[in-house]
């Protein structure tokens, strides 16, 4: 099943619905690209959904830290919600469970995010 995603607003915060496997090409790039063009709209909160993720392989995670590295790198915060067992295995087998904050409560992981990060479009005060 190749990969989708959706995106809401919630609280501020950017909602990645994904659906089908994260692997190897058009679906790992996929994901990268939308990252990236979220990171270029200025959003700086993002929870992915993994709920209906079946299957990631070694280039669906590579893309996976790609976005977290980047994103933090650009201010912001990058979240896992909902993670399938299968997927939750593989990301424990791996060691990336500790790098990723994970939830399984959408309420809860939304509250998560700091409050301190805007959008990056959003004029910044000057101090004096």
């Amino acid at each position: 099943m190749k990969m989708t995603a959706s995106t809401r607003l919630v609280g501020g915060v950017t909602i990645v619905d994904l659906r089908g496997r994260i692997v190897l090409g058009e679906e790992s790039t996929g994901l990268r690209d939308l990252i990236q063009n979220l990171a270029v709209g200025g959003i700086k909160k993002i929870l992915l959904n993994f709920r209906d993720v079946d299957y990631i392989d070694s280039s669906g995670l590579g893309e996976l830290v790609s976005a977290f590295t980047s994103i933090r790198s650009q201010g912001g915060e990058l979240k896992l919600l909902n993670l399938t067992k299968r997927v939750r295995s593989l990301l424990q087998i791996t060691r990336l469970l500790t790098v990723f904050d994970v939830t399984d409560d959408e309420a809860t992981s939304v509250k998560s995010f700091s409050p301190a990060i805007w959008p990056s479009s959003l004029p910044v005060p000057i101090m004096k």
